[in-house]
């Protein structure tokens, strides 16, 4: 089906960026479509509480906070499609957007589809997710005060999830599989020298072991193969993320890592009317209210070039704040 209906604004994307972008646009009465995601709500759908968020002073269940953001969108208008983006075409207006064979056209898209964090691919792992296996470590590491957890990876990232949970936890155990780093110098050196971090080298995680929250974990020699269990009340995997973005690098400028490329101080991409919001171009902060607060960047930065068209509201969405 090709829908033939130029829309003002498309979303891509079902995460905080997404949503909060949804919110800003639907308020103007830019009626924006938001193609979710089969799998919406993003990385906050795995995260049991999220306690880091204004607003929410008693905490809150990260997939209820996303649909608290979902329905405050639809409250002002946005329509939603709960399936993936298959392909686009951003090479000339209006840009088209398709899920499946159904066609939707736009003037402007903002890419909100966020970034995955790369996990260990074990299926005891993905019973324990959000029941002490996390990937966030300033998401969660209050939940570990006093605990004793194992942090996994060998790259600053880890060295950074791993130096700030020693702030929380009685003990904290970096595992790697190889006995050298990749992380910086200086991150190594810090750890070092940390009383309440060591290392686990030459090692895998090769089960999580718990009923209803992690008990223990099952290591792995590399060299030699043998195993050995380890007491543990959580794991965290720092071992990268992935932006979203297969869909976008043949026609958007993204960096060698694949995240998109906006322009300074702007949510604007290569690409007239296309903007990039969250994770999808963001791999430093990586939270909830920096992907909200970009989402809102780039429904201002769309409806400004949304003004440019003969018969556009114009400055509806900044009269709006």
């Amino acid at each position: 089906m090709s829908d033939q209906t130029v829309r003002e604004l498309i979303i891509i994307g079902g995460g905080p960026a997404g949503y909060t972008a949804a919110l800003y646009a639907a308020r103007a009465d830019l009626e924006p479509l938001v193609i979710e995601g089969f799998q919406w709500g993003g990385q906050l759908m795995i995260t049991s509480d999220v306690e880091n968020y204004p607003g929410y002073p008693d905490g809150v269940m990260g997939p209820e906070m996303m649909a608290d953001f979902r329905r405050q969108a639809e409250r002002f208008g946005a329509d939603y499609i709960t399936d993936d983006v298959t392909k686009v075409d951003f090479s000339e207006q209006p840009l088209r957007v398709w899920v499946g064979g159904d066609e939707y056209r736009a003037r402007a898209v903002i890419v909100a589809t966020g970034a995955s964090a790369r996990w260990l691919g074990i299926e005891s792992e993905e019973h324990h997710k959000g029941r002490g296996v996390s990937a966030c470590a300033t998401c969660d590491a209050a939940f570990f005060r006093d605990k004793d957890v194992y942090v996994v990876g060998g790259g600053d990232s880890a060295f950074e999830e791993a130096l700030f949970l020693t702030k929380f936890a009685s003990r904290v155990h970096l595992v790697h599989r190889r006995d050298e780093f990749r992380a910086s110098k200086i991150m190594v050196d810090r750890a070092e020298k940390n009383e309440k971090l060591d290392f686990v080298l030459g090692a895998v995680v090769e089960e999580v072991i718990g009923d209803v929250k992690v008990d223990a974990l099952r290591l792995r020699s590399t060299a030699t193969g043998e195993t050995w269990q380890v007491a543990a009340d959580g794991l965290f995997v720092a071992i990268g993320h992935d932006p979203n973005t297969s869909l976008f690098v043949d026609q958007l400028d993204h960096d060698e890592n694949g995240y998109l490329v906006t322009k300074p101080g702007s949510t604007e991409t290569n690409i007239p009317g296309v903007f990039a919001v969250g994770d999808v171009q963001d791999h430093t902060y990586r939270q909830a209210i920096t992907a909200a607060g970009s989402g809102c960047m780039g429904a201002l930065d769309a409806e400004r070039f949304l003004a440019t068209f003969e018969g556009h509201p114009g400055t509806a969405l900044t009269a709006n704040r």
